[in-house]
């Protein structure tokens, strides 16, 4: 065999260990797609998670602030009226 042959040989084999690393080792493309899908998706738990704890800082903001949000929800939540009101209650026809 010559030795360009051998170089060329090599050259291929070196080729093709470094092309099985990069689709089948730990930092292959198909995991690094997994990671990036993985990375998306923990994105949008974040915003979500980001949105819903800005809307409980607000309540806990009013709540702290003032009585017309404890007011509220004592209203709705647990059905209080205050002393010098009456609570009317129209049921629907059937």
């Amino acid at each position: 065999m010559s030795r360009t042959r051998i170089i060329t040989w090599t050259l291929a084999a070196l080729l093709a260990l470094v092309q099985i690393g990069l689709w089948f080792g730990k930092g292959s493309v198909p995991h690094a797609w997994s990671l990036k899908s993985q990375l998306r998706e923990q994105q949008g738990a974040n915003e979500t998670a980001r949105q819903r704890n800005q809307r409980i800082a607000a309540e806990v903001g009013d709540l702290k602030e003032g009585l017309e949000m404890i007011e509220e929800k004592a209203r709705s939540e647990l059905g209080m009226v205050r002393p010098d009101e009456v609570f009317v209650q129209i049921a629907g026809r059937r």
